[in-house]
């Protein structure tokens, strides 16, 4: 069973720390309140959030970070 995605957010966030790209971080933000990929957030579904995300967190990189991603695009 797949993690919530507000847990990936969270390790996300700790092992990308404060230099979070300030054009990931409002998808991070969001992610941090969304539980599974169907669900909304304003407007906007899980699904495209984390799409968003994804597109935008070039500059998130290691193996953790590898690992995370990878967890998300199995969530899509």
């Amino acid at each position: 069973m797949a993690r919530p995605i507000y847990e990936i957010a969270s390790d996300i966030r700790r092992a990308w720390g404060t230099k979070v790209s300030p054009y990931a971080k409002p998808y991070l933000d969001a992610m941090a309140s969304l539980d599974k990929i169907t669900d909304k957030y304003v407007y906007d579904s899980a699904s495209s959030i984390v799409a968003y995300f994804l597109s935008n967190a070039s500059g998130f990189r290691g193996d953790d970070a590898r690992a995370l991603k990878k967890e998300l695009k199995a969530l899509l």
